[in-house]
């Protein structure tokens, strides 16, 4: 489950829709929106992600649970929330991911929070793996889960944001309720 992104900065573009199906009124995007509540939008009911890959997210400011949005149509909010284990109908913020050279992907993976227990590197994809507690990013932008199978809560981890450090579970999002990642994917070009 690689997700791809744009090489370019400029070639992010995503248009969302106050209503399902792409109805209302809407809006095109090729930067980040910290509030869709500023351009008198409720929430975003339908969006269609034209290039580049996007982090949705529940509430304004980046905050909340963060949703995934490769290239393609979302129609309604299941689209985009309907394999995690808590979907939510609203999503009021979104950004582009920035997106390097992911051809060397690293992630360090501890057992533990603070870097504790045992350790693994991975350059890979993994849909299932023991529940894990903390991160280090070393290169490229890494999608984890909280169950196998790429289900469940999504954080994004940055190897720009944090250091690449991610010490302890509510660094990986504020929505974050328990340490438990165990499915991983890398973000590509």
């Amino acid at each position: 489950m690689a997700l791809q992104c744009t090489k370019s900065a400029g070639h992010w573009r995503v248009v969302v829709w106050d209503e399902e199906g792409f109805q209302g009124r809407w809006y095109k995007f090729t930067a980040e929106c910290p509030s869709v509540l500023d351009l008198g939008f409720k929430t975003v009911r339908s969006l269609k992600v034209l290039s580049g890959a996007w982090v949705g997210f529940e509430h304004t400011g980046f905050q909340g649970q963060q949703y995934v949005l490769e290239r393609g149509d979302y129609p309604c909010w299941d689209a985009w929330s309907g394999n995690t284990a808590y979907p939510t109908e609203r999503l009021t913020s979104f950004r582009p991911v920035a997106c390097r050279n992911h051809r060397d992907s690293r992630l360090t993976i501890f057992e533990q929070e603070n870097f504790l227990g045992r350790k693994g590197k991975l350059s890979d994809d993994y849909p299932s793996l023991q529940a894990m507690g903390s991160f280090h990013v070393q290169s490229g932008i890494w999608v984890c889960s909280q169950f196998p199978g790429y289900r469940g809560f999504q954080y994004v981890l940055e190897s720009d944001h944090h250091s690449g450090d991610y010490k302890r579970f509510w660094e990986w999002g504020s929505h974050a309720q328990t340490f438990q990642v165990q499915s991983v994917c890398r973000i590509q070009q």
